[in-house]
């Protein structure tokens, strides 16, 4: 697990250090996470799931590539004892590649991927639990309403969800 997260800061490094481009920094919500839709809670079922948010900065690498990583935080209520939760921890790098352009709107499409570190709680007792996170949305359109904030949304699945729309702002 750690040669993981090592990769991941030293391409993120890497990525930030070379860009002379100034960052993009970005907030949303998802609904229905990768998570929750996936046997990510040690076999039990999900009772309630509220979706994620997602915290992250973005650099221009390329005329039509962007690089960056993203926290997104979720949780959950699972069926394995009386009051079980889960809490999850999701860090990605992620890319996005914009296919179409105008003044105002941007398609593209963004994969990422990264780690999940699963945090379970039932009555006294805890543990905690890595998994592989993943998005994969081939369809994401961002609308500029000026030169500093845009608002996106995105179609796709993973562990920011099937739905994630948000704000973009260019720092």
């Amino acid at each position: 697990m750690k040669k993981y997260l090592l990769s991941l800061v030293a391409i993120l490094a890497m990525a930030f250090g070379a860009s002379a481009q100034r960052a993009q920094f970005q907030i949303g919500y998802g609904g229905y996470t990768m998570m929750d839709a996936c046997d990510m809670h040690d076999g039990g079922a999900v009772n309630t799931a509220w979706g994620a948010v997602t915290a992250g900065v973005n650099f221009k690498v390329a005329r039509n590539f962007t690089l960056g990583g993203t926290y997104t935080f979720s949780s959950s209520s699972y069926k394995h004892s009386d009051n079980a939760n889960i809490y999850y921890h999701v860090v990605m790098l992620n890319g996005r590649y914009d296919y179409y352009r105008n003044s105002i709107v941007t398609l593209y499409g963004h994969l990422g991927i990264g780690v999940d570190f699963s945090h379970m709680t039932w009555h006294d007792n805890s543990k905690n639990k890595a998994y592989f996170a993943m998005q994969a949305s081939p369809l994401g359109a961002e609308v500029g309403l000026s030169r500093v904030t845009s608002i996106f949304g995105e179609l796709g699945f993973g562990a920011q969800g099937l739905l994630q729309v948000g704000f973009r702002f260019n720092l």
